[in-house]
């Protein structure tokens, strides 16, 4: 999600107390959504507190990526900070309903509380993304053994929740991205992500305002930033109802973000 405010927002109070939290790992065989099998061996990290469930996977690029596996017309619907038990829901019925896959950039904690639905974004053939644990939108100026633990754990976190699928990208919390969170996420196999189009959906402008960023902004790139949890995303899936057909009318696809 963009930077609203400063320091962990709306997550801060209810999720702080996660922060270093140690789950442990089993050992089991490793799928994950849409990008065939990994294998499962000892981590490598650099902290114990963030012992993960996958390991040698491939490293990816630590570029930002911006771009559509679909090309030129590609658009990428990326869903950040849930999943929520309200909303996830209302997200994936909207998304079914049009046949479009997304990709949704989930906090480890709210991951945790709501396997359910982790399980339900897989399985509809979406991608899943590491968001970070506690959505700390001032990661940047931490230390890399803070960042290691936000990222890893909430990895850790979201590939238990779902079963076994682990994270594709790690888009850090506001773009609060270092060289060093781009590397480690980058080495888990994780592509850094941006986005194109803030929504700006969180400050719940109204339906019409979400829609009219989307369709002003999307030819500056294909990633669109929307959001499914830290309050009422009614204009949220309003504007997806909207959007989507719409931006299909006009000749585009979608698809997911580069790896």
């Amino acid at each position: 999600m963009a930077r609203h405010g400063g320091g962990r927002g709306w997550y801060g109070k209810v999720l702080g107390a996660a922060l270093g939290v140690t789950v442990f790992a089993a050992g089991a065989s490793i799928w994950t959504g849409q990008a065939g099998a990994v294998g499962v061996a000892s981590p490598k990290a650099k902290t114990t507190a963030s012992a993960t469930l996958r390991s040698a996977v491939k490293p990816v690029s630590v570029t930002i990526a911006h771009a559509s596996d679909q090309g030129a017309r590609g658009v990428n619907i990326t869903i950040d900070d849930g999943p929520d038990p309200v909303w996830t829901p209302q997200v994936l019925d909207v998304l079914r309903e049009y046949g479009v896959k997304a990709t949704f950039c989930m906090v480890g904690t709210q991951a945790r509380a709501h396997p359910d639905l982790v399980k339900k974004v897989v399985a509809a053939g979406h991608r899943l993304c590491d968001h970070s644990v506690s959505h700390d939108t001032t990661m940047d100026k931490k230390s890399e053994a803070y960042q290691s633990r936000e990222i890893l754990d909430a990895e850790r976190m979201i590939t238990e929740a779902s079963g076994g699928v682990g994270p594709m990208y790690y888009r850090a919390p506001g773009g609060a991205f270092t060289p060093y969170s781009r590397k480690l996420a980058a080495s888990r196999g994780m592509r850094p992500l941006g986005w194109n189009v803030d929504t700006k959906d969180f400050e719940q402008p109204g339906t019409d305002a979400i829609v009219a960023t989307v369709e002003r902004e999307l030819p500056n790139g294909p990633t669109v930033l929307f959001h499914d949890a830290g309050g009422d995303r009614s204009e949220t899936v309003a504007a997806l109802r909207r959007i989507l057909p719409r931006l299909k009318e006009q000749g585009y696809s979608f698809g997911f973000p580069v790896r």
